[in-house]
């Protein structure tokens, strides 16, 4: 039975990567029809991760893509402590081109529900 529960485990794990993967790929083709170019997708700094880096005009976008089954629960996925290991990553990604420290930084999140459209909130929150 311990061996069963464990494959189970496994492939839940294994579907939700894929669940995972599948929202970011709609939310960087939402980004990409509002006139976004994608810099970077799943930005790994020492301090924290990023799921998709996108540039528009002289905006830099830090976006995180959450999917769950209500916006609402997509929402409030994101806490302070995650903004925070977000906003430590984007640091470290503006050090490492320097070329784009001169943009506007943003945070923002895609929330992806099954069977609806991403939803875009541009400047989700500010970093404190």
């Amino acid at each position: 039975m311990i061996f069963g529960r464990s494959i189970k485990a496994a492939n839940a794990k294994k579907r939700d990567e894929h669940a995972g993967r599948a929202a970011e790929t709609s939310a960087a083709m939402l980004l990409r029809l509002k006139g976004y170019r994608i810099l970077a997708r799943r930005f790994q700094g020492r301090r924290g991760e990023i799921d998709l880096i996108a540039r528009r005009g002289s905006v830099l976008a830090f976006v995180e893509v959450k999917r769950r089954p209500t916006i609402t629960a997509a929402a409030e996925s994101i806490g302070p402590r995650q903004q925070a290991r977000i906003a430590a990553a984007a640091e470290e990604f503006v050090a490492q081109h320097p070329r784009l420290a001169s943009l506007g930084i943003r945070f923002d999140a895609i929330l992806v529900m099954p069977g609806k459209l991403p939803r875009h909130m541009a400047d989700a929150w500010r970093p404190s």
